[in-house]
């Protein structure tokens, strides 16, 4: 298939790699969270390719030590940089990535890591992926998806030389592309609540550039068992954003539920992130933050509960972001 055929392809599944035929001034990755049971190991492992706007490309993988706050950036040749064009598989030197699966062979991390019962973001009509209709528009900053908001792993990796075991761990795996991240977002995740039930919770608000102008857009999901309850800017949720020197508050609602957030700030690990296509920005992120949800059907609260192992970046100018009056 040529470019524009691969492209097609893969607008309508995210997962995929965007990115054929791009030549500058464009990055894509993928961020796949693994959790040990015992939640002493935390990593985020990002693999992507950058091609910026200057002409200069490279791929790369970064794993943030969540744990530890620490991050490294292991820095490829373009060519390395091997996707498939069928379905959501990357090969980077001798690392491979799936949905279901992925193979590190990084000084930090070596082995393999399977993924069992992913939940996936559902397709609609219409709405391929987590950003709806807006996945259509060709002029937007960045893309974002979400290939698995939960699920189980199994396999081991020699962290630092130790071998352990993930059996029985959690995991979670999203990916953006792209010209640059926004000029200012709040972005969490969590999968790790006290309960029996099988819980996930991601939330994001950024300041999206639209037509020479620009609008405060947020996209959530809240898994509670088998349902995912989302709120966002195409589905005319309102929200609410308000920043303290410890926490970070959300709320989100539509006609029938709410979602109450607060996020607590903890020390974190400093990331690369994009502009114009190249690695040059950098945004603070805690694997470590601590994230209370409250899930509200009209009155009724239907759950309440503390994420641990949370991922939080909060990045920019995000006084642009906050109102603590509901709005769209």
């Amino acid at each position: 298939m040529n470019n524009w055929q691969n492209r097609w392809k893969a607008l309508w599944n995210p997962d995929m790699y965007h990115g054929w035929g791009k030549t500058n001034n464009y990055f894509e990755g993928w961020y796949i969270k693994i959790v040990d049971p015992t939640e002493q190991f935390v990593f985020a492992i990002i693999p992507g390719i950058s091609k910026g706007k200057d002409g200069d490309e490279h791929a790369f993988i970064q794993v943030l030590d969540g744990v530890q706050g620490k991050a490294s950036y292991h820095r490829f040749e373009a060519a390395d940089f091997q996707p498939s064009a069928d379905t959501f598989a990357v090969r980077l030197g001798n690392n491979f990535f799936l949905a279901e699966n992925i193979e590190l062979d990084l000084p930090e991390l070596k082995g393999h890591l399977r993924f069992q019962n992913l939940y996936r973001w559902p397709k609609m009509l219409g709405a391929p992926g987590i950003m709806g209709w807006y996945s259509f528009m060709p002029f937007m900053e960045c893309y974002h998806g979400v290939v698995s908001v939960h699920h189980q792993i199994e396999g081991q990796l020699k962290v630092n030389g130790q071998l352990q075991t993930f059996d029985g761990g959690l995991g979670y795996m999203e990916k953006d592309w792209g010209r640059s991240f926004p000029s200012s977002w709040i972005w969490l995740q969590t999968n790790h609540f006290q309960t029996a039930q099988r819980v996930s919770c991601m939330a994001s608000v950024a300041r999206i550039p639209w037509l020479g102008n620009h609008f405060i857009g947020c996209i959530v999901g809240f898994l509670l068992g088998d349902k995912l309850y989302r709120f966002a800017t195409y589905t005319g949720a309102k929200m609410k954003a308000e920043l303290f020197d410890d926490r970070v508050e959300l709320g989100f609602k539509d006609a029938k539920n709410t979602l109450e957030i607060r996020a607590f700030k903890a020390p974190g690990g400093s990331l690369l992130s994009p502009l114009s296509g190249n690695m040059t920005g950098k945004v603070n992120e805690s694997m470590q933050a601590r994230v209370e949800v409250r899930l509200f059907a009209g009155e009724q609260l239907l759950f309440e509960g503390t994420g641990r192992n949370a991922g939080l970046e909060v990045a920019g100018p995000v006084e642009e972001l906050l109102t603590n009056r509901w709005r769209r």
